[in-house]
């Protein structure tokens, strides 16, 4: 799904923190959306988090910085990160050139997957929505 020139893959769950979930069975991949990515620009340093750790929903989990941001990247749901895409400490502007692929973050086993994925955006008129008016703000400066 295209909104306007951002790319939203079809099968993913989405947050209103531009991450992205894929649903693998027993676990989950955990990565940023292009709307996130263009965004932000050139990613050149991302922060990754210790396999083992515990993620909460809603709260950062690794660091993240473009040529022009420095933020952190939040949760989309809560579990135990399982593995974390090494490939990104060398080679962080991968995100930029493939967001939904090879620029994965981390892989998570959820503790309440179903629950959560309820409640992320899949794409949609309310997602679609929901992006215009996240560009909207951004346009308008009233976004970071």
């Amino acid at each position: 799904m295209n909104i306007n020139d951002y790319n939203f893959e079809e099968g993913l769950y989405y947050d209103e923190d531009h991450g992205w979930v894929k649903d693998e069975g027993d676990f989950v991949t955990i990565g940023v959306t292009d709307f996130f990515q263009k965004v932000a620009g050139e990613i050149v340093f991302v922060e990754l988090p210790l396999v083992g750790r515990t993620i909460e929903k809603g709260q950062p989990y690794s660091s993240i910085e473009s040529g022009k941001w420095v933020g952190r990247l939040k949760a989309p749901l809560s579990g135990e990160i399982l593995e974390v895409n090494e490939e990104l400490q060398d080679f962080p502007y991968t995100i930029n050139d493939d967001p939904y692929g090879d620029g994965w973050v981390i892989k998570v086993k959820p503790d309440s997957k179903e629950e959560d994925l309820k409640k992320l955006f899949t794409p949609g008129d309310k997602f679609e929505a929901f992006i215009r008016d996240e560009e909207k703000k951004i346009k308008e400066g009233k976004r970071e």
